[in-house]
């Protein structure tokens, strides 16, 4: 004879938990536990590793998830070239307006060819890409025309020109653009009082950058190539000098106000590596203020 199945009465289930809503304890633990089982993946790797290893690891971790300046070790070698001269420049008008950067007068002028095809014969003659090496240019035009003149120099595929969109724009100079290249020496004037002193702001939409704004846009840029790469050549190729000598002066501890002392001429290239490092310190940039400007010490 079959058994029969009775039925559950609907009293016997136990009722239904209510939904929580999104912002309630139980969604913190379901938070919690994932951040847990992100940690526990290091532990996993414990049984595997001696202490010294598992410290080793730990910190490289932490070091390639923070950049500082100046660095406290460099992944990677990189050398720093400046973009020719362009149109603009060569009818020594200053142009920083990011809208006109992709523009045909923001490209190499005649002479700025000239420059660039040195810079890449220079790289070529130094072997900074014998091995293969990634080329970071600004999408600026000039910036842009130079990372293709030193690919096809040094047989790099495009497929290794990767084009950068803000962090390496030229140094917005506000109300001094359409002046004059040579009045840029008043920034610059400026600049050697504090790192914070902007250029006047003006209303066509072309910032107003300090010492400092370009500090932070260019630490921003080695942290994600310290991040990304790892035993690579890395060629950066900004518009201007001042996105170079900033990033140069802020490597090697230089204060701030003294990154026109490392000024970049077009086309022109230098290295650095974990040698040109120093031990760290912090950088007197960091902690200058100038209470009587100009009489700064």
């Amino acid at each position: 004879m079959l058994a029969t199945t009775k039925p559950v009465s609907s009293s016997s289930n136990p009722p239904t938990p209510p939904l929580l809503p999104s912002d309630s304890k139980q969604s913190q633990v379901i938070s919690i536990n994932r951040r847990n089982l992100l940690a526990s993946l290091s532990l996993t790797l414990a049984p595997f590793l001696t202490l010294d290893e598992f410290k080793n690891h730990s910190h490289y971790a932490h070091a390639r998830g923070l950049f500082q300046m100046p660095p406290v070790r460099l992944v990677n070698r990189y050398y720093l070239v400046r973009a020719g001269e362009s149109q603009y420049e060569g009818l020594g008008v200053i142009n920083t307006n990011p809208v006109a950067k992709t523009s045909v007068d923001n490209g190499l002028s005649e002479k700025g060819m000239k420059q660039t095809m040195r810079a890449a014969l220079e790289l070529q003659s130094i072997g900074a890409c014998e091995s293969s090496c990634w080329i970071w240019p600004s999408i600026t035009q000039r910036a842009y025309q130079t990372a293709e003149i030193i690919a096809a120099v040094n047989g790099i595929s495009r497929s290794y020109i990767v084009p950068e969109y803000s962090f390496l724009d030229a140094r917005g100079l506000g109300a001094y653009e359409g002046k004059k290249l040579d009045s840029v020496s008043e920034v610059y004037a400026s600049d050697s009082l504090s790192p914070n002193i902007k250029p006047p702001p003006v209303s066509d939409g072309t910032p107003n950058e300090s010492v400092q704004d370009v500090f932070v846009r260019v630490t921003q840029l080695m942290s994600i190539l310290e991040t990304q790469y790892s035993g690579n050549t890395v060629v950066i190729v900004s518009p201007d000098s001042d996105n170079l000598s900033v990033l140069q002066a802020g490597m090697i501890g230089l204060e701030l106000r003294r990154h026109t002392d490392l000024a970049f001429g077009p086309g022109e290239v230098r290295l650095v590596d974990a040698s040109s490092i120093p031990a760290y310190k912090q950088p007197a940039s960091a902690v200058y203020k100038c209470l009587n400007p100009p009489n700064c010490t």
